[in-house]
């Protein structure tokens, strides 16, 4: 096992006091980086995704250019839904696809629980060879879909901002949602110690959509199934998760045990800790359009916001994915400016 040349991530999910603070950007491998671009042209997103020597060159070309402390996985949520069996597209700037979504009972005939380490194995193959090729670097994070989140892309068969499809199907259909909402978690749990097992060395859980539910309809379709996940992995690597638009309920993610809060821009340090409490890491919260301003004021607003998390329990990161449209040098800017100014207190 290759020792980590950079933890600052894993030491700051164990607690501890680090000299400064670590950085990492949701979507770092991806469509703002010229190199990936390149590979974009030739290959397919699932082609890039399913093939480990490129999804490897995907992960570790923002360690290269921009300096970031983790890499993490390249690769998709909907791989999942795509191993349940359910056909998935990914179309260029349109975003995904799925043709034949889940409709009532009868089409949980359709999919099952698989086996993993069959219909997913190209993962955990790319996760070998991108520890193999970080030789210790920084360390890898892996990641899933929450299963609300998956269960909006199966059910409305494409992206939206409000998932009503997927909603009414919820309440109109209450049973058969809890149903598939169980068959994403097993797939789920099954898969990340897949990629516990071949080297990830913590994960996050991707909750876009957790937002768009009450409070107490997050507990019911969304954190009852992210509970049994941590419940199943937390104890093996530190669990982050992330439910953009769910600030509401970061007291009740704490209480998982997850290691990591994520947090969007849409709520600020102070009032995301007086729901969290100051005995857990929080990960954000940069607004990603912020990085199209000019490098000056992004330098200003980095150092605002590691001023308003006290350097004490944070993750700095974006409150949600890179902007494709983001140049690279302004995104260096964002995670040099955080190794350079990060604040330490006891």
């Amino acid at each position: 096992m290759t020792q980590l040349k950079n933890d600052l991530i894993l030491r700051v999910l164990k607690g501890e006091k680090t000299e400064r603070v670590p950085v990492w950007m949701m979507r770092q491998a991806g469509r703002y980086l010229p190199e990936y671009r390149v590979l974009r042209e030739k290959y397919g997103f699932f082609e890039r995704c399913q093939t480990p020597e490129l999804a490897t060159e995907i992960t570790i070309q923002p360690i290269d250019r921009i300096g970031v402390d983790a890499a993490i996985l390249f690769s998709d949520i909907l791989v999942v839904p795509q191993a349940m069996g359910l056909e998935v597209q990914l179309i260029e700037s349109k975003g995904p696809f799925l043709p034949a979504p889940i409709q009532s009972a009868a089409d949980l005939q359709r999919i099952t629980v698989p086996d993993v380490h069959d219909r997913l194995h190209y993962v955990f193959d790319a996760i070998k060879l991108i520890k193999k090729e970080l030789h210790g670097r920084v360390p890898l994070i892996g990641f899933a879909g929450s299963p609300w989140t998956l269960l909006c892309y199966m059910v409305q068969g494409k992206g939206s901002k409000t998932f009503d499809e997927a909603k009414a199907f919820c309440y109109q259909q209450p049973e058969t949602a809890h149903r598939l909402l169980q068959m994403i978690t097993d797939t789920s749990i099954a898969y990340l110690q897949g990629q516990i097992a071949a080297g990830a060395d913590l994960l996050q859980v991707f909750d876009s959509w957790g937002g768009l539910l009450s409070e107490s309809d997050f507990e019911t379709f969304s954190l009852r199934y992210m509970r049994q996940i941590v419940a199943a992995l937390g104890d093996k690597v530190p669990v982050i998760l992330f439910a953009k638009g769910a600030w509401f309920a970061l007291d009740k993610m704490k209480a998982t045990g997850a290691a990591g809060l994520g947090i969007d821009w849409c709520v600020s340090a102070q009032k995301a800790r007086s729901f969290a409490g100051d005995d857990i890491v929080l990960q954000g919260n940069f607004d990603p359009a912020k990085l199209l301003a000019p490098i000056p004021v992004i330098q200003a607003e980095v150092k605002a916001m590691l001023r308003a998390f006290g350097g004490h329990h944070h993750i700095a990161n974006l409150g949600h994915g890179i902007l494709p449209n983001v140049p690279v040098d302004h995104a260096r800017a964002f995670v040099d400016t955080v190794k350079e100014c990060s604040i330490n207190h006891d």
